[in-house]
């Protein structure tokens, strides 16, 4: 099999995700990048002889935060393996009562609150601009939120994900002030992730998986012992999950077009492209 079609969904994700016992034929696969080097090695394996790919956002040590993620490295490693759908998993506080600890969401909007991230490959002499008002595929999202109800995993399909700089948790302010602005959940991530991936043409969709009630509910802060608990239930659940939508995932379909936005968001002639930029960026505007 080629390098550049090796799989055709990836899942980015933490701990656990990669040492599945549904994974057979578990290989490491290293990747250099104009951009630097992804977060760690990427993991190859086979879910009901289904190629896969798990890449650990925060690397196997957990040692990178969020601001810290080389998203554009990670991004463009997948592409180059041949993947063209990508699942998103992770941790998220609630600022809803009904989106309790446990349960999964699968939003269909962000807001991002990060500061100085680098969340584009464009720049530098080449501009693009990528439609976001749908910033996710929700055809994979509809396919993952129909498999979880069916397993009896609490779920909620729609809502917004506000992304917060981090690396500290919310203050009551802030915590107050989002839901006040009717967002769902509150993570560290999916913008910056969700921004890059529609540049690079994937179908993206993220599974939240609810931690905490942030700060907001009265004596239920987060708390580092109760996060902990519910996380490994949030885990063992997803990768459950995992096991039944990664087959389905590339039947799912499309509604956005995700994989043909880039054809008419480059702004910039091609003869005016600089030849090194370029040389980094064709795999991903083509």
């Amino acid at each position: 099999m080629s390098k550049r079609s090796v799989a055709e969904i990836a899942v980015i994700g933490g701990s656990g995700l990669y040492a599945m016992q549904e994974l057979k034929g578990v290989r490491e696969i290293k990747v250099k990048t104009p951009f630097g080097n992804p977060s760690d090695v990427l993991i190859l394996g086979t879910i009901s002889g289904i190629p896969a790919l798990f890449l650990p956002r925060h690397g196997r040590k957990h040692a990178i935060l969020p601001s810290e993620i080389n998203n554009r490295a990670n991004m463009w490693a997948l592409k180059s393996l041949g993947v063209k759908t990508v699942i998103s998993v992770s941790a998220v506080g609630s600022l809803r009562a009904e989106l309790a600890p446990t349960h999964f969401v699968f939003p269909d909007q962000f807001k991002d609150e990060t500061r100085g991230r680098v969340s584009t490959f464009f720049g530098d002499g080449i501009v693009g601009h990528v439609p976001l008002a749908d910033p996710f595929c929700m055809a994979l999202a509809k396919v993952m939120y129909k498999e979880a109800v069916k397993m009896g995993i609490k779920s909620h399909f729609g809502g917004t994900y506000v992304c917060m700089e981090g690396p500290g948790f919310s203050t009551k302010a802030e915590s107050h002030y989002h839901r006040k602005m009717g967002y769902s959940i509150v993570g560290m991530t999916v913008a910056t992730e969700a921004k890059l991936a529609r540049e690079a043409g994937f179908h993206y969709a993220p599974v939240s998986l609810v931690t905490d009630y942030d700060c907001w509910k009265e004596g239920e802060e987060v708390d580092q012992s109760k996060v902990t608990a519910t996380l490994k239930k949030n885990i063992e659940n997803i990768r459950r999950l995992l096991v039944k939508a990664i087959p389905l995932a590339a039947k799912a379909g499309c509604h956005n077009g995700c994989a043909e936005l880039i054809k008419t968001s480059v702004f910039t002639h091609k003869e005016n492209f600089p030849p090194s930029l370029y040389k980094a960026l064709k795999l991903i505007i083509g």
